[in-house]
């Protein structure tokens, strides 16, 4: 209790610092190469533009379906565009609007958290009873009644699916939170007088990061598909703009005519990308549990 402010600070996030190199250091194999895939898609989503070989809007109905050819190794879509082009422009909306849902859902679920942990009493009951009512609403749905509101369009899907995804990450922090919240450290802070806010925001978080980052790469998956389902229904992204869910949409009557690559080719980038953020999160979320514990 006697020990000077730099001290305490040097541990605690030291502790921080060190959980996340564990975590890095163990993810086996399969942990990296969910890795490698992200980065990539994260890296595709970033180029794409730069590297689609053909105009993704440039349409050319005399080769509708047409298959792969020469610069065209995934064939055309249903309007005569170049798939390969498309996925790789599509990549910027759906990963980079999964990404937007995940920063804004963390940073307001953070605050939530971190909040009720320290306030408690009737703070926390009043915001624990708050995420209970916001469950009862699905993503998808609120996606929808946005839309209604506020028009179609990505805005109004990341909007809505942020504040459905809120709740989730509350509940989860909210219990590491309340871990970290009872630790010796942070009551030493206490008693040399450091403010609560400053205990938060220098301590707190930084202590949570393990559980943060876990918690993106679960739910950034989770982002993807609501994100490609509110586009499949034609509320989110819309033509002739390109986006993995949008393609879906509109490729799908081809399949029961055997075209069925631009389809299958937007279907699979999600199924991949999806399952591999979810195998980094269940590792990188497994052993914070396990810290925790």
């Amino acid at each position: 209790m006697t020990q000077d402010v730099a001290t305490i600070e040097a541990a605690a996030r030291s502790q921080s610092a060190g959980a996340l190199r564990t975590k890095a250091g163990t993810l086996g194999p399969a942990g990296w190469l969910s890795f490698a895939v992200v980065l990539l898609a994260l890296l595709i989503a970033v180029f794409g533009p730069m590297l689609a070989p053909h105009d993704p809007q440039l349409i050319d109905l005399s080769k509708a379906y047409g298959g792969t050819a020469s610069g065209h190794p995934l064939g055309y879509d249903i309007q005569g565009r170049d798939v390969l082009s498309r996925l790789l422009v599509g990549a910027r909306t759906s990963m980079l609007g999964s990404l937007a849902v995940v920063a804004a859902s963390i940073a307001v679920g953070s605050a939530l958290a971190v909040l009720s942990a320290w306030r408690r009493g009737w703070a926390d009951t009043f915001i624990t009873s708050g995420m209970d009512i916001a469950f009862a609403f699905p993503g998808v749905l609120l996606a929808v009644l946005a839309a209604t509101v506020f028009g179609v369009g990505l805005p109004a899907a990341v909007t809505a699916l942020s504040i459905a995804y809120v709740p989730y990450v509350a509940r989860v922090l909210r219990s590491a939170a309340l871990r970290e919240r009872s630790l010796p450290y942070v009551e030493a802070l206490q008693v040399q007088g450091i403010s609560g806010a400053a205990i938060c925001m220098k301590h707190l978080l930084p202590n949570l990061m393990p559980f943060i980052v876990a918690q993106m790469t679960i739910m950034f998956g989770y982002a993807m598909v609501d994100l490609a389902a509110v586009s499949y229904l034609g509320l989110g992204v819309q033509i002739p703009n390109p986006d993995w869910g949008l393609m879906i949409a509109e490729n799908q009557t081809g399949i029961g005519g055997g075209y069925f690559m631009p389809a299958f080719a937007a279907g699979a980038c999600i199924v991949v990308v999806v399952v591999a953020f979810n195998v980094l999160g269940d590792r990188l979320f497994g052993r914070a549990q396990g810290e925790g514990r």
